[in-house]
């Protein structure tokens, strides 16, 4: 077993600052010491992906982006959609992570019904193929259209009362379907408003991530 593992990770937004591109690799490094985690951006979306066309578009350049990590032991696409995750497993020989499907599966052992909360005006692919019928869905918070808005005050609130429908819809766990919620930190005031399980998407991946190289 090694002592260190090494994690390429994927912003899809573009984001000039290193500093402030890096903060979900060091969100995961704080949580897991013996992985380091480089990270890189792709070009020309400084809002991100928050539609399915900007998503399908944006697709051969993750892909370029993930071929261009070297000696890395995982690599994550920090993104809920995991956009160019099936066609980037067919580009490369390592382990590939994406966030939503780690949201997904981590969620599926909390309750029977789960509350989706994210940015879009559609649930992202993995979670309706992990959670199906079991999924809670009642859109996007008021206001919020792309990750920015989570570093509004508004933007929070809209996410909190979100959370709380949610909750008395019936969910018996919330998962974040927006890595930007990570960078906000939301998850853990959520958890507390609600009484529920709520899961972190850069927490998840990570955790995937160091998993699946354990298991190597």
């Amino acid at each position: 077993m090694k002592n260190c593992y090494k994690a390429g990770l994927i912003r899809v937004i573009t984001i000039p600052d290193a500093e402030v591109a890096g903060i979900h690799g060091r969100l995961i490094m704080e949580k897991f010491p013996n992985m380091t985690v480089e990270t890189k951006c792709i070009s020309g979306y400084p809002e991100g992906l928050y539609s399915i066309e900007l998503k399908n578009a944006a697709i051969p350049q993750i892909v370029e982006v993930a071929q261009s990590f070297k000696d890395i032991d995982v690599l994550i696409v920090s993104c809920a959609e995991d956009p160019a995750v099936p066609e980037i497993k067919n580009a490369v020989d390592i382990p590939v992570i994406g966030a939503g499907s780690s949201v997904a599966a981590i969620a599926r052992r909390f309750g029977s019904k789960v509350g989706v909360l994210g940015i879009t005006d559609h649930v992202p692919q993995p979670y309706l193929e992990i959670l199906g019928k079991d999924l809670i869905d009642l859109g996007r918070p008021e206001g919020v259209v792309t990750t920015l808005d989570l570093m509004k005050e508004s933007g929070v609130k809209a996410v909190e009362k979100l959370a709380m429908m949610l909750k008395d819809a019936g969910a018996g766990a919330i998962a974040l379907a927006c890595t930007g919620m990570s960078t906000a930190g939301v998850a853990k005031s959520l958890a507390k408003k609600t009484g529920l399980p709520v899961i972190d998407p850069v927490t998840a991946e990570g955790l995937m991530a160091y998993y699946e190289c354990l298991s190597k």
